[in-house]
């Protein structure tokens, strides 16, 4: 256990330096762009040099960059992302609204993927090369190779508007209708996720084949232990380490992918969010979901390492 909280202690220190380098690079990015905040404060309007030049003063563009940066991550650790321009109102109670919809579909897409991935490749991995494993390499192959739009704009059109099965978009509360929102979640979590368990299938059949090759299971097999229980018993538990790294890693393109699937089925999630302040030049609000979005990477990512520290027996002898 000492150990443990060692390397975690290790793993959350270098959080800070990677999500000050994450906050520099969005500021960069959004202070080089050709996005003005004063021009887009009154936009739709004729505003004068004067009113520009006192709006820039106000707000602290006209300072040198480093005194911004600071001040920008002064006003973050605040819980400050600033104010939209378009709507007027502060940039993190958008975020609170919209935040919760794209974790939703998020994490719904993170199940459908573990609960196709994980007895495909194992499926795949007891009958390799043989039929099944056949089958499940020509779909899974397939899988990867389908972006998750086209996935979307199908089932769109078979799902919902030939069959009439699901609503072609919107969002239902579940406090309202679990069963409305249900329906409007199952097109869009498998157009996201799809993908993604396509390409666990493979790296859970490549990991369970490597365990099975192992002497042990041969010597546990010959010993007259049922195959179903060595493999539940030993060969999961070790062999769904390194998948389970990949897992985090996937999770950065499911929080991506929600911008354009939330476009696609009209929810008013972060995808949206960010679509409608690019299109109307709210830089505040480009920023605040570009570094959310960072950041739920990042926390995702540790919550994976723990994990990946609480499976591995051989990480956790080590100082």
């Amino acid at each position: 256990m000492t150990a443990i909280l060692r390397i975690l202690a290790r793993r959350i220190a270098l959080l800070v330096p990677l999500l000050l380098g994450i906050v520099l690079f969005v500021f960069l990015v959004m202070r080089f762009s050709d996005i003005d905040p004063a021009s887009a404060f009154y936009q739709g309007a004729n505003p004068t040099q004067e009113q520009l030049h006192q709006f820039r003063e106000d707000n602290g563009l006209l300072d040198p960059l480093p005194v911004r940066y600071v001040d920008f991550v002064g006003d973050l650790i605040g819980g400050d992302m600033g104010i939209s321009v378009l709507t007027r109102s502060p940039v993190i109670d958008q975020i609170t609204t919209a935040l919760p919809l794209t974790m939703q579909l998020t994490f719904l897409g993170l199940g459908v993927a573990v609960l196709l991935s994980l007895p495909l490749g194992v499926l795949a991995a007891i009958y390799r090369d043989r039929l099944p494993d056949q089958i499940i390499r020509v779909v899974s192959l397939t899988g990867v190779a389908a972006p998750g739009f086209w996935l979307a704009l199908l089932m769109i059109q078979y799902l919902a508007v030939d069959l009439g099965w699901f609503p072609t978009g919107g969002y239902v509360n579940p406090a309202d209708s679990f069963t409305g929102w249900l329906k409007t979640m199952t097109l869009p979590a498998l157009a996201l996720s799809l993908p993604v368990a396509a390409q666990m299938t493979r790296i859970v059949r490549t990991a369970v084949v490597e365990e099975l090759d192992k002497d042990y299971v041969r010597t546990a097999v010959g010993s007259g232990l049922p195959p179903v229980v060595v493999v539940g018993r030993n060969v999961l538990r070790n062999a769904l380490i390194n998948p389970l790294t990949v897992l985090g890693l996937r999770v950065g393109y499911l929080l991506g992918g929600a911008v354009v699937i939330e476009t696609i089925f009209s929810l008013p999630g972060m995808g949206k969010l960010m679509i409608d302040a690019v299109k109307n030049g709210d830089p505040a609000v480009v920023q605040g979901v570009v570094i959310t979005t960072a950041v739920g990477f990042v926390v995702v990512n540790l919550v994976i390492d723990i994990l990946y520290l609480l499976v591995n027996p051989r990480l956790r002898g080590t100082s």
